[in-house]
């Protein structure tokens, strides 16, 4: 594997213009078979085998009119009444402006009902109105012009004084939250490589790597939505990630590459051995961190199955663009790739881990004396993690109502006029899909009604409303609790184990508890139900994959545990911030939080791969210092010597991405930010310049101990670093630069031997 990167490294340099025309026409033609396809993002929300998705399976089969989105429009009188003749004009001219929209089955004028005697539409104040408005489709089916079309029909309304806010599923659906901003983060490792490198062109052949294989990647995503379903909200954790890891990979190959350069080698083949060692380390890891995500499939919900195979496409491209693209850019760069530096920063080159006077320097030092008091630090290092860890044990798995959102947004004004006017629980109504079957449906529905009513943590229930056939009914049930709240939670669990199969006991007739919120919850207790498998089954392959890359039992090992601290970590941090609120307004989050119910599954899928880079970074440079050396302690020392800067380099990079998307409105993406970033900072320093050298200290030459057997069987993927590949092609033997060389590759013609 090692020889042929090399060769891939040295042909990318002399032949750097094809490699460039070719990543650009995979871009433009990537972009431009994605629009020719009708490629777009997408949200289709189902999940296989839940009460809630049964229960709109059967609306949408017996009852389609009410399967349908829901929007929710609350007109608010700042000013006296909404019966005043004035207010009641306006809002009955705007209501049946509604009714006359495409797409709308039928539109209740809150004022109108109310006269009726309808309950829960008017507050009993009379200044909050609740209109609701039913569509033929689901909101994911709907032109967004249909949402426009609604907020131009309120004008009337908003002319004659009266405040209009929009909820539902509808205005859910259209009112996309700010994901955060990606430009900052870039800014932010624009810096760190310019500090690393102490050049400008090191930095910008790293960046320009990172947005090439981004963009691809992206692209790539879209086209492959023209053929299944992917959310939209995979395009902003893709970018999150491949952002992150696409940098972070050019870093490492480049520094490897500016090594080569000052002990002379030609750009040549300082490039193909940094291909060869750094890019074969780049490949593993992004095959860890693909490996990883895709095993979100394990969850069985197509939203979050293809959420994590679009970012899976976007790491494996960003990490294509690093073994291809950059050495080609390495080669354009040639001998200038450390000039136009910051005035008075020479640049910076790693070398080992003593210096001309034999004693240990810098971050070797620190890994000696880590080494020397692997037992204190092992104990207080875990003491820190395992604290920060504590929260996770009280985790609640939900999903934030819109009561989190910014007071400017029309969700989070509809959501507090709706609590304010008519309770919390009319946030999230539970829709129950009634198959009625022999049963009578006057008979049977008053009882079941009467018996909804009754239950405790039921504020109201709505009338019951017949499909046109008369054998399935809709029945809306209001909660007393908000709908992020555990009491809704236990509600939905109540009516579902108790009070419906009692109901429905004596008769054929079956409910099904649906709608929004109980689709989150269902969706909650799903994933908690997958987590172990998952986790079990991701850890295990990537112990399979580190075995057969370090040749060791005990390198994986100890790897898995390490990341699975890190991971919990950063979950005990998550909870304490969103869940507990400890410091959470400095996050611009303003209530308690549940931890929504996908994010620790992709949390751990992501950062098990995330940190396995800095794992295979580190480890295939100590092993390589092993096989040479055969002194444990020494090649710990020279390894973390060799890679602390740029693993600390890397790891900000990454904090620096994942915290500018914690700076938008969505809370979902700002757990996940921050969670990224807690784990990547705890990895990058309690667990790699910390944990990895006491423990191999105090595990001594058994960190690299295989049985033989074993040895045998499984395959050598050839991580020895240079120790196979040719001789050093130095500049001053070559007497000449050999970034213009024209031969074709030569380097199979020449003995491979050790140097």
């Amino acid at each position: 594997m090692s020889t042929s990167l090399y060769r891939l490294g040295r042909f990318a340099v002399r032949r750097r213009w094809l490699v460039l025309i070719v990543w650009i026409v995979a871009l433009v033609g990537l972009g431009t078979a994605g629009k020719m396809a009708g490629g777009e993002l997408h949200d289709e929300f189902t999940i296989p085998g839940v009460e809630s998705q049964q229960a709109l399976d059967v609306l949408k089969e017996t009852f389609p009119t009410a399967a349908g989105a829901r929007a929710q429009v609350v007109v608010h009188a700042p000013d006296g009444q909404l019966t005043d003749p004035a207010n009641a004009e306006a809002v009955a001219a705007t209501f049946a402006e509604i009714n006359d929209l495409p797409h709308v089955v039928g539109a209740v004028d809150p004022v109108a009902a109310a006269a009726g005697g309808a309950p829960g539409v008017v507050s009993t104040d009379g200044t909050i109105g609740l209109g609701t408005v039913q569509y033929d489709a689901a909101a994911m089916d709907l032109d967004p012009e249909v949402y426009e079309q609604l907020q131009d029909a309120t004008a009337t309304a908003t002319k004659a004084g009266l405040e209009v806010s929009f909820g539902g599923d509808l205005a859910d659906h259209n009112e996309q939250p700010e994901a955060g901003s990606e430009g900052l983060g870039l800014l932010a490792a624009m810096i760190i490589l310019v500090i690393a490198f102490g050049s400008i062109i090191g930095m910008g052949l790293s960046i320009g790597t990172a947005i090439f294989g981004l963009g691809s990647g992206v692209a790539l995503m879209v086209f492959v939505s023209s053929f299944v379903t992917i959310p939209t909200v995979a395009e902003t954790i893709a970018v999150m990630i491949g952002l992150g890891v696409g940098i972070d990979y050019a870093l490492f190959i480049v520094t490897r590459h500016r090594a080569g350069l000052a002990r002379g080698l030609t750009v040549g083949d300082a490039a193909g051995r940094a291909i060869a060692t750094a890019g074969q380390a780049v490949l593993i890891a992004a095959a860890t961190v693909v490996v990883a995500i895709c095993g979100l499939a394990v969850a069985g919900i197509p939203m979050v199955t293809w959420m994590g195979l679009g970012s899976a496409m976007v790491v494996a491209v960003t990490a294509l663009a690093a073994v291809t693209l950059l050495p080609a850019l390495m080669g354009f760069a040639g001998h200038n790739i450390d000039r136009f530096g910051i005035p008075g920063m020479k640049p910076k080159v790693e070398t080992g881990a003593r210096d001309e006077n034999g004693e240990y320097h810098g971050w070797a030092r620190l890994s000696h004396h880590v080494s020397n008091h692997a037992w204190r630090y092992l104990f207080a290092s875990l003491a820190v993690v395992l604290l920060l860890a504590v929260p996770f044990l009280s985790l609640r798995l939900g999903m934030p109502d819109n009561g989190n959102k910014p007071e400017s947004s029309t969700l989070r004004q509809s959501y507090d006029l709706i609590a304010e006017g008519f309770g919390p629980g009319s946030n999230g109504p539970l829709i129950l899909s009634v198959e009625l079957g022999n049963a009578d449906p006057d008979t049977f529905l008053a009882s079941l009604t009467e018996d909804l009513t009754a239950t405790d943590g039921v504020a109201a229930v709505a009338p019951a409303t017949l499909s046109p056939d008369g054998d399935t009914a809709v029945i809306q049930v209001i909660p007393t609790t908000a709908p992020q709240d555990k009491g809704t939670s236990q509600l939905i669990h109540r009516l579902r184990d108790d009070v419906l199969p009692e109901a429905t006991a004596r008769t054929d007739a079956n409910v099904y508890v649906g709608g929004s919120t109980a689709t989150f919850i269902d969706m909650s207790d799903k994933i908690a139900g997958r987590l172990p498998l998952f986790i079990g089954a991701v850890i295990f392959v990537s112990f399979l994959l580190l075995m057969i890359v370090f040749r060791s039992i005990l390198v994986p090992l100890k790897a898995a545990i390490m990341n699975v601290l890190s991971i919990g970590a950063a979950y005990g941090v998550m909870v304490a911030i969103f869940q507990w609120g400890w410091g959470a307004s400095l996050f611009g989050v303003t209530e308690s939080l549940p931890i929504v119910s996908f994010v620790p599954m992709l949390m751990f899928a992501i950062l098990f791969g995330l940190s396995m880079d800095y794992e295979v970074f580190l480890l295939s440079r100590v092993r390589e210092e092993y096989l040479e050396t055969g002194d444990n302690t020494e090649s710990v020392a020279t390894g973390i010597a060799t890679t602390a800067r740029v693993i600390t380099s890397a790891a900000l990079i990454m904090i620096s991405v994942f915290l500018s998307f914690v700076l938008g409105d969505d809370p979902t993406v700002k757990m996940i930010g921050l969670g990224l970033a807690t784990a990547i900072f705890v990895d990058a320093t309690l667990i790699r310049m910390v944990l990895v050298p006491s423990t191999m200290k105090l595990l001594g030459d058994a960190n690299w101990w295989l049985p033989g057997w074993l040895d045998r069987i499984i395959p050598n993927l050839d991580i020895e670093g240079e120790s196979k590949l040719p001789p050093d092609e130095l500049e001053a033997d070559a007497g000449r630069d050999d970034v213009d060389d024209p031969d074709p590759d030569d380097v199979g013609e020449r003995q491979l031997q050790p140097v």
